[in-house]
């Protein structure tokens, strides 16, 4: 009996369906969600023994041989081949000058990344080994993001080099665990109660927050498609003293550097939208305690889901953010649902057009400094992306790096450093004095308070020392015929519009009115208001 070429047939986790639609909506423009991660590697590397460790990589781990169809099925589903060849290919640039060897590198990498998937066809991840000197070499593992989370790459990483040392040979190696186990974990939650949970959590959200022009064309999340190029990047470390002045203050309030983070950006999104509600994106982890194992599992476990912040002027920062972590904690239970499944209170569905994520990933320093055989990995380097307008990437380390990833067609340059200054300003400001009311956190940087109140406003003229009705008559004298006012179908000549005042003068007069007393003024937005004032 010849056995099948299909090993099993799974549904899709929430974000698997959201990344299927982004690669199916143009098939022609380059795919964001193609993720590229380089180790550097100091030694003589075998390749024969490299592509043997990949070839158990992916015998071992049923979630590399994934293919995903949405054609003839009521919902799409992945479906796991059998036997995958490894895709491993060699590229040898010692013998270039090291200015030609480097620019060659950079054409490969960017090759790679540019080179689409075809998610029909596994597997979803292509590795490339570049020898660049006698005893130096970059490793470059290109993936789909559907296959693969930020947590999963230390893991594969690790077991990849761990094949390596035995030429792929696992037979000494604990059994890896299945990513099945997950899909069948989200296949028992309660999504009843999961929208409920939300649909509370939305209740009285009236509009989406939405920075960029809308072209999502009424996709869950924002801009579904609108990323036709792959984003522009702008950067701020934070200054010495500020991580750690961070992490003092999440710790007094008794909640999470994210949370901070978080409140911080909902708070500058605000105030760039006019509104005290405001929601955007956020990746949650996906890998539940519940689950055994779920830490040292390899494939894609995140969730991207609503983060709600709402404030009042006199609130303080400390109360904000405390309400913020108690939200948040109390949908943790539900962050297996996907936003399809949300009950959207807007109804275009349009929530957000921003994400935030923090990459909190278990990347064991071990790894780097071990050595396999005759080779030590020496750095590694990950380059991701998404297809919201913006992006902001929370790297951490002795100072944070934040990374605000822009759609260069929907949001310039400019604009996106100004939003990073105004975000670290603010972290600033929430540092300094956690008890201040929001109300009085200023957003702008000290460059643009600067020009608003003295680049801008430098506006003075020379005044001649006279009264505001002596200006107005000697306007009249000049222009009697000139049109000063038009109020609906009414239309006052300056002449006419003198008149008029002058008239209701003298009738005060008349009823006792004289100077230092005080006239009140009832009247409709009209021209008599005008002459009346």
């Amino acid at each position: 009996m010849t056995k099948s070429r299909v090993e099993d047939v799974l549904p899709l986790t929430p974000l698997q369906e959201g990344l299927l639609f982004h690669s199916l909506f143009d098939g022609r423009a380059p795919d964001v969600y193609t993720v590229q991660l380089g180790v550097d590697l100091d030694g003589t590397v075998a390749p024969a023994a490299m592509r043997a460790a990949a070839r158990a990589l992916i015998r071992r781990n049923p979630a590399l041989r994934a293919a995903f169809r949405h054609e003839g099925v009521r919902r799409p589903v992945q479906v796991i081949a059998r036997e995958v060849e490894a895709p491993f290919r060699e590229v040898d640039l010692r013998a270039f000058e090291e200015e030609e060897r480097e620019a060659r590198l950079n054409r490969l990498l960017t090759d790679e990344r540019s080179r689409r998937f075809d998610l029909t066809r596994p597997p979803l991840f292509r590795l490339l080994l570049v020898h660049l000197g006698e005893r130096s070499s970059r490793l470059v593992l290109t993936n789909h993001h559907i296959l693969l989370d930020g947590w999963s790459m230390p893991l594969l990483l690790a077991e990849l080099f761990a094949l390596y040392e035995r030429s792929g040979d696992d037979s000494g190696l604990p059994a890896a665990v299945p990513h099945r186990a997950h899909l069948q974990w989200l296949a028992d939650r309660d999504q009843a109660a999961a929208r409920r949970a939300w649909s509370e959590a939305l209740a009285g959200f009236e509009e989406p927050t939405l920075l960029a022009p809308d072209t999502s064309g009424g996709t869950t999340g924002g801009a579904a498609g609108g990323a036709s190029a792959l984003p522009e990047q702008v950067r701020a470390e934070l200054r010495p003293g500020l991580t750690d002045a961070l992490s003092a203050l999440a710790r007094r309030l008794g909640v999470t550097v994210n949370t901070v983070i978080q409140g911080a950006w909902g708070l500058l999104l605000s105030r760039l939208t006019g509104r005290r509600d405001a929601v955007f994106g956020a990746t949650a982890s996906g890998r539940s305690p519940e689950l055994p194992g779920a830490d040292r599992m390899i494939g894609l476990f995140i969730n991207t889901l609503p983060v709600r912040v709402r404030w009042c002027p006199e609130e303080s920062v400390a109360e904000v953010l405390n309400r913020l972590q108690e939200e948040q904690s109390r949908l943790l239970p539900h962050q297996h649902i996907g936003l399809t499944e949300l009950q959207l209170p807007t109804a275009s569905g349009n929530l957000f057009d921003t994400i935030v994520v923090f990459e909190n990933y278990p990347l064991d320093r071990s790894v780097l400094n071990a050595v396999h055989g005759d080779v030590r990995l020496t750095g590694a380097e990950i380059t991701d992306a998404t297809h919201y307008p913006l992006a902001l990437f929370v790297i951490p380390g002795s100072r944070f790096l934040l990374r605000l990833d822009h759609q260069p067609a929907l949001i310039d340059p400019a604009t996106a450093d100004r939003l990073l200054k105004r975000l670290v300003g603010l972290l600033e400001a929430i540092v300094e004095n956690p008890d201040q009311p929001v109300g009085r956190l200023d957003v702008l940087t000290p460059e643009e308070r600067h020009d608003l109140l003295a680049g801008w406003n430098d506006t003075s003229l020379p005044v001649a020392e006279a009264l505001v009705p002596e200006l107005f008559e000697a306007q009249v004298a000049r222009t009697p015929d000139a049109t000063a006012l038009v109020c609906d179908d009414t239309v006052l000549s300056y002449a006419e519009l003198n008149t008029r005042p002058n008239r209701l003068a003298h009738l005060l007069i008349e009823h006792g009115a004289g100077p230092e007393q005080l006239i009140a003024l009832a009247l409709p937005r009209s021209a008599d208001l005008v002459a009346a004032v």
